[in-house]
């Protein structure tokens, strides 16, 4: 139901944190290629640390692969978006698939992308001097705000590993 897409991505390291985040968060993960990087171990398993295992992810060739498989509404964020993140809705209809996208590092999601969802694109506010974040930063914002705007589903609100009460303890 919740889905965040990475357009050619180029930095493995930011690729890593993502996957981290989607796997947290359970969100699947859309990956459009060329990718600046291989998806192996050796290249990614720093910061994706142990989480891959919990990771739903897919790779597509190009963008119309992806979405000629991929039906429902898609969200763009980039710094050139028309809207404030701050005005952003992302709360879903059942059984509706939502898609963040999120373009490249060095040049972001192409304006002939854009064009077609001008609606939904966002810009996360900022001061006048910082063209842009991270990606990585980018995605677990947008990507924290589409799960709390949806209740946190099956989300854990508590530490289950040392237990809900370990710091009274």
């Amino acid at each position: 139901m919740f889905n965040v897409v990475l357009y050619e991505p180029e930095i493995p390291q930011n690729t890593g944190n993502i996957m981290r985040t989607c796997a947290a968060f359970d969100l699947k993960l859309h990956l459009i290629e060329p990718l600046g990087f291989q998806l192996d171990e050796k290249h990614l398993k720093r910061s994706r640390m142990d989480y891959v295992q919990f990771l739903d992810y897919k790779t597509y060739p190009d963008f119309a692969s992806f979405k000629k498989t991929n039906q429902g509404r898609y969200v763009c964020f980039s710094r050139y978006g028309l809207n404030s993140f701050g005005d952003c809705d992302l709360r879903v209809k059942e059984d509706e698939e939502i898609y963040l996208l999120f373009g490249k590092e060095s040049t972001g999601i192409p304006k002939t992308i854009l064009r077609d969802y001008l609606d939904d694109t966002y810009r996360l506010p900022m001061i006048d001097a910082a063209r842009s974040l991270n990606l990585s930063n980018c995605v677990a914002i947008a990507s924290y705000e589409l799960v709390k705007q949806n209740g946190f589903p099956h989300l854990s609100s508590f530490e289950v590993i040392k237990g809900k009460d370990w710091i009274l303890k």
